[in-house]
């Protein structure tokens, strides 16, 4: 399980960090600003909502495991 929780954990900042990154580098090619700005929302509620998610699952397991 811990695997699942790493690779969960890996992909949440990825969405929550990258995926922003993604869209600027985007966004300075073209001189477009919309992509990056309607990036933002999607990326960040998808991102920390699984980070919260994949956080509560490794404290969980961490007092079951004591």
């Amino acid at each position: 399980m811990k695997n699942r929780n790493r690779l969960a954990f890996l992909i949440s900042v990825i969405v929550l960090v990258g995926f922003p990154i993604l869209f600027l580098f985007v966004s300075l090619y073209t001189g477009e600003w919309g992509y990056l700005m309607w990036s933002l929302p999607p990326s960040f509620l998808a991102g920390f909502t699984g980070l919260i998610f994949t956080l509560q699952t490794i404290k969980k397991e961490k007092s079951l495991s004591k």
